[in-house]
């Protein structure tokens, strides 16, 4: 079964020379992450540097019926994720670098990929970095600089045609060498495997990324100014032209936050987010 698409740099393509990468890949071991039926993954070292592995197994035509039928895109492997982290390279939004990848089969149902990224580091998930804001609240040029960039990520990363379907401010990363100020900050996008690719990004996509954004930072202590500080940097436009071009947007986004929190509350209780 020959790949449909194959893709190796340094150091996996002298690691793996002769071998079969499809093998090669499954044969890594380190840190397991997650591990499914489907999917696996984990962080491996090579020459003392630490990469990301993901698998993809086949998923079955029952999972790829189950997400049809609640109107999901099912995620097949790989090779979204590849197109994503293409795309916002090409475009300059700060993301992964992929030094792997590999898709086979067309089946969908039993199709194999894997892709493999350098890992960022010494990073922190920007969930991490602003768990206590609550309680201890950040110097106010460093929060009101952390906004701007997420909205401008988030804008480069729109306006590239790429949606995240998995927009929480857990994936983003705050680089920490050297230690973020409001002049030296800088944070990169992770986790595409969810991603749609396409010219434009449809405005719904968009809401739903904005709207998911927006719920994942509902703990950590952002007021309305803060949310209006957000749209007017992700829309790049003063905020009146904004209100006036998108009337219902600010309500959109927390109804939606608000409905996400109510879902995610209902699979708290039922033991679902463990």
């Amino acid at each position: 079964m020959s790949a449909r698409l194959l893709y190796l740099d340094e150091p996996f393509r002298s690691l793996w020379f002769g071998q079969d990468p499809f093998v090669a890949v499954e044969a890594l071991q380190g840190e397991v992450f997650r591990q499914l039926e489907a999917r696996r993954t984990l962080r491996t070292e090579v020459a003392g540097r630490g990469y990301f592995v993901k698998i993809h197994r086949g998923v079955g035509w029952a999972e790829i019926a189950k997400n049809l039928l609640r109107c999901r895109l099912p995620v097949l492997g790989a090779q979204s994720e590849w197109q994503a982290v293409q795309r916002l390279n090409i475009c300059g939004v700060d993301t992964m670098r992929v030094v792997a990848c590999g898709c086979r089969g067309r089946n969908p149902a039993r199709q194999s990929s894997f892709i493999v990224t350098e890992e960022l580091a010494p990073t922190a998930s920007l969930e991490d970095y602003c768990a206590d804001w609550v309680t201890r609240p950040p110097e106010l040029g460093l929060k009101r600089a952390l906004i701007r960039r997420v909205a401008e990520l988030a804008r480069g990363m729109h306006g590239a045609g790429v949606n995240h379907r998995d927009f929480y401010i857990c994936h983003f990363l705050v680089h920490l060498d050297p230690p973020p100020t409001p002049e030296l900050l800088r944070l990169s996008l992770i986790d595409l495997h969810r991603a749609q690719v396409r010219a434009v990004t449809p405005r719904r996509w968009r809401d739903k990324d904005l709207a998911a954004l927006h719920f994942s930072a509902l703990g950590i202590g952002l007021t309305r100014n803060d949310l209006l500080r957000f749209v007017r940097a992700y829309f790049a436009r003063p905020l009146r032209l904004v209100l006036r071009q998108e009337p219902s947007l600010l309500d959109s986004l927390q109804r939606t936050a608000q409905r996400l929190q109510a879902r995610y509350e209902r699979k708290l209780a039922r033991g679902e987010m463990t």
